[in-house]
This record gives structure tokens, C-alpha cells and sequence, in this order.
């Protein structure tokens, strides 16, 4: 490895649903992260590898920041800390219709003590006045950034030059994975992430938020997989709502992350699910540790 090869770790970090997944997503040609309109989706550390000629960059997408008020949100804290200590580049993202709030705030003074670079993104410009947009940028580059980048995610078909402008801070290091590899997890946990996708983008109120995934069977096959998932829930009353009238609802699901798995295996997805309840699961150390959140 000559000593022009670039790689390190760039963490994501935002508060909830400025577009940190979409960004990764964008950046690294696929998706690992899942996305949907509801605040929180992302509850665990999203690893992704983007692996070039003369550099590979391992990306963070980190868990909306915000103030606890169960375990879980506790959890989810954890993993942005470990993300920020593991950083090499820190990309602060913000959305253009609301910065700032009091989440960035919170965020920006979590990142102020910490000595590496650091750029924000300005995102979703395409949704205000042109006339808006300098002023939030004159505010942004008060902080502590190298380097302060309006963008809209959405809408900018070539973001290259933005993946230049993060590996122009990146040290020169060897590889710290295969140039093959896409990320460190599982296709068990991005099974797991699909379907947790589908209910957020398809269920309302609370049942998202009390509503985990754990595959307890993956089996690959040369030209199919099957999985056997079980979707955890608090209450009885929720199982109702998501098996729907005569199992539409759940049969949707199950056919629309079959899709999903697809997309990412290549294969032909055969999926089993099982609703099953824990009561107050969010609130209990054990019960998490049981669903991952490690």
C-alpha cells in the first residue's frame, strides 16, 4: 500500500430526520440505512464502507439525537458517543426550513470540545427562499467548522464533489476492510432494518416506536433466502392493528420487505413473521440486550 491511500471513519450526525441516512445512502450508492418521514428510525450505529481506487471511507449513520425517556433512547445515545470517539471527520447535518432548534444546539455543543475536522451540511435548500439561505449559512460558520457546504440530497444528482471535499480530510492510512466489503453488519441485521422500515413507513402513533425486529433464522441459498422473523410489540392491542383486517396489513409488509430484501441479496426472499408482545420492552436493560441494543 503506497502512502497516498486515504481512510478513516466519518461520523453522520444530526437530529432526527434532516436526511443523515439518506445522505450515507446517496454517498455510498445503496442503501443501508433505512429512511422514512417519522423522527428516531434509525435506533443502532450504521456502518458503511465506500471503497475507491485510493481510498476507503467508513461511514457512521448515527440515531437522531435526543433527550432520553426510555432505555432504549439511553442506548441509542451510547452509539453516538462511540461513533464522535471513533471519528476522523465529524459531518454535522441540519435541515435548511428549521436550523436552528433545539436539538442543533444540544448537538453542536456536544461537537464543540471535539478536536477533528468538521463540516455542516445545510440540507433541503431546495425548500426555502433563496434569500434564507446565506444567513443560516453566516450562522453555521460562527461554529467551529472547516468548512460550511449548502446542499439538498433529494434534489443534487452529482454529489462527487462533495466526496472530494470529505476525503481531502481524511489521513492517509491502509485499508481497514476487504475492498469488497459494503459494511461490517450482517445481511441479518438489514433484514431485520427492512422490515422494521416497512412498519414504520406503513403504521402510525406508537406502534413504530414500541415495535422491534429480530430474525431468528437466515438461511442463503444459492438462488432464494429464508427468514424467520419475529416483530416484537408492547401491547396486544398493537398486534391487532398490524395484522389488519383478514392479514392484509401484515401480508403487505411481508411482501413489500421481501422486495426490499431483493434489492440487497440479489435473491429471491421467502420471509416467515411472527408477531409476538413484551410489555414495556423499551424501558428494560434486559430486554434490550435480548433485541441487540448492545
Amino acid at each position: 500500500m503506497d502512502n497516498k491511500f486515504k481512510s478513516g471513519f466519518v461520523t453522520i450526525i444530526g437530529k432526527p430526520n434532516v436526511g443523515k441516512s439518506t445522505l450515507m445512502n446517496r454517498l455510498l450508492g445503496e442503501k443501508l440505512s433505512i429512511v422514512s418521514p417519522k423522527p428516531q428510525t434509525t435506533r443502532h450505529q450504521i456502518k458503511g464502507i465506500l471503497n475507491g481506487e485510493d481510498l476507503q471511507i467508513i461511514f457512521l449513520d448515527t440515531p437522531g439525537f435526543l433527550e432520553p425517556r426510555y432505555e432504549l433512547h439511553n442506548r441509542m445515545m451510547d452509539y453516538i458517543k462511540i461513533a464522535l470517539k471513533d471519528a476522523d471527520l465529524i459531518l454535522f447535518i441540519t435541515d435548511a426550513n428549521h436550523f436552528p432548534t433545539d436539538y442543533d444546539q444540544q448537538m453542536l455543543k456536544l461537537i464543540g470540545n471535539i478536536k477533528i475536522p468538521k463540516l455542516a451540511l445545510l440540507n433541503k435548500i431546495d425548500l426555502v427562499e433563496p434569500e434564507t439561505i446565506e444567513p443560516l449559512l453566516v450562522e453555521l460558520r460562527k461554529e467551529d467548522f472547516d468548512k460550511v457546504i449548502p446542499i439538498s440530497l433529494l434534489v443534487e444528482k452529482d454529489i462527487a464533489p462533495f466526496l472530494d471535499t470529505i476525503t481531502t480530510y481524511l489521513p492517509y492510512n491502509p485499508p481497514y476492510y476487504g475492498p469488497e466489503e459494503l459494511s461490517d453488519l450482517p445481511l441479518r441485521f438489514f433484514a431485520q432494518e427492512i422490515i422494521r422500515e416497512q412498519i414504520f413507513l406503513n403504521f402510525r402513533d406508537e406502534i413504530p416506536y414500541s415495535s422491534t425486529v429480530m430474525v431468528e433464522n437466515y438461511q442463503d441459498f444459492p438462488n432464494k433466502v429464508e427468514i424467520d422473523a419475529n416483530i416484537w410489540l408492547e401491547r396486544k392491542s398493537q398486534k391487532i392493528i398490524l395484522i389488519g383486517k383478514g392479514g392484509e396489513k401484515i401480508k403487505s409488509l411481508r411482501m413489500n420487505a421481501e422486495r426490499e430484501i431483493y434489492k440487497i441479496t440479489g435473491k429471491r426472499a421467502k420471509l416467515t413473521l411472527w408477531i409476538k408482545i413484551k410489555p414495556n420492552w423499551r424501558k428494560k436493560k434486559n430486554a434490550l440486550k435480548e433485541f441487540g441494543y448492545q
